[in-house]
């Protein structure tokens, strides 16, 4: 009998030294499995990605939302500039219709100058005309006698026929200055009407280019959003990353029942981190899985922070287990689980993992008993402080926004 002890002893110990190997990889898995559950962001969930490809997706979508910004701001850059000469342009038509509008006036005074002493010639004309025609119907006797000599006689005959013909130049000048001046008149008219066609195109121009302006400056702050949103979600998968490998300050704090209180709704001026206001985010996981809390939930007074019309955009809820809320009632809706018009505006994969709540009473109590942790994350706003509380067959509860105790 001593001699089979003495046999089955190395035996037994070769045991516990191969048992011994083996645990030890199963339990060095232990935080490999962690970094390749899912990740519970919804964008990243929809994807199946794990943490760490969650964190190298968000980290990338920065890095694309930083290059469409810089690309939009230079085409801002360039359209102000295109605007500015534009405009430089349209102040210089302007000044060139201005220009215009002053050869036009003065062409038109011209013209009625020219057409006042049009008229003056020729009314003298014509009294030179009957004037020669009254001397003409004298005898040249007659007007030999009133003249003084043989030269005056022919002095007052030449007269009266250079009259008439510097009458009949000065007309025709007189008349060809006034086609001048009209045709000039008409070739301002013609080029005001070119170049006021040029500045209402210069107009429609800068119009389509503040417009086309505009529409970038709309992009830009969405892309803008865009990227600062990335930076919450990143902050928010490393939060989670971090919380899950125990870098997020957690500490154990005690066992609970179902219903005991495990904290309050902390304001947003006491944690500030990943928030934007005050009020309870509360997510289920199972395994690592994010779960709908619908399945989990009981049936509860509630009401929406929103109106029915806001309900395809905000989301509903429609509570079908048999566990108590973690707030007391009648409770609030801020936002539902799954996707909805919001989740699909502010979340590429169109979902939230959670159900965001509030009531008039800040206490937060547990759904079930387990193990109650704290803990909190340094984000760049502030601290993101939250509980968790591990039950049996590997569900989780989390309990965003909320100071533990």
């Amino acid at each position: 009998m001593k001699i089979i002890k003495k046999q089955l002893i190395p035996l037994f110990v070769l045991f516990l030294l191969f048992f011994n190997l083996v645990a030890i990889p199963l339990g060095s898995n232990n935080g490999l499995s962690l970094a390749q559950t899912t990740s519970s962001i919804p964008e990243c969930a929809e994807q199946k990605l794990d943490r760490t490809q969650c964190e190298e997706y968000l980290k990338n979508k920065i890095n694309e939302k930083q290059g469409e910004k810089k690309t939009l701001s230079s085409q801002i850059a360039v359209m102000d500039n295109q605007i500015k000469l534009t405009e430089y342009r349209i102040a210089a038509t302007e000044g060139q219709i201005t220009d215009l509008v002053l050869d036009i006036d003065t062409a038109t005074k011209k013209i009625s100058g020219l057409e006042t002493s049009l008229n003056s010639l020729i009314e003298v004309l014509i009294n030179r005309i009957v004037a020669t025609y009254e001397v003409g119907t004298i005898q040249p006797l007659g007007i030999l006698l009133t003249s003084s000599d043989a030269s005056d006689f022919m002095s007052r005959l030449n007269y009266l026929k250079r009259a008439q013909e510097h009458d009949k130049k000065l007309i025709y000048e007189t008349q060809q200055a006034k086609v001048d001046y009209s045709n000039q008149k008409t070739i301002f008219e013609d080029k005001k009407k070119q170049i006021e066609i040029l500045r209402l195109q210069l107009e429609e121009y800068t119009r389509q280019l503040e417009r086309d302006k505009t529409n970038k400056q709309t992009l830009l702050e969405v892309t803008k959003n865009d990227e600062a949103r990335y930076q919450r979600l990143l902050q928010q998968a490393q939060a989670e990353r971090a919380i899950v490998f125990g870098g997020g300050t957690e500490t154990y704090v005690r066992d609970v029942n179902q219903g005991d209180s495990i904290g309050s709704i902390a304001s947003r001026s006491i944690s500030p981190g990943c928030s934007t206001g005050a009020h309870l985010h509360f997510e289920v996981q199972k395994n690592g899985s994010v779960q709908d809390p619908n399945g989990y939930l009981k049936s509860v007074s509630y009401s929406y922070s929103y109106s029915s019309e806001s309900y395809g955009y905000y989301g509903t809820i429609n509570p079908t287990g048999d566990l108590p809320w973690p707030l007391n009632e009648p409770i609030t809706i801020n936002q539902g689980f799954g996707s909805h018009g919001y989740a699909k505006t502010f979340y590429s994969s169109g979902s939230h993992a959670g159900i965001d709540m509030d009531s008039s009473s800040s206490t937060v109590k547990s759904i079930k008993a387990g193990k109650l942790y704290g803990g909190s994350y340094s984000c760049t706003n502030g601290k993101l402080y939250y509980a968790k509380v591990v039950h049996d067959d590997g569900l989780t509860t989390w309990y965003l926004h909320m100071i533990p105790n």
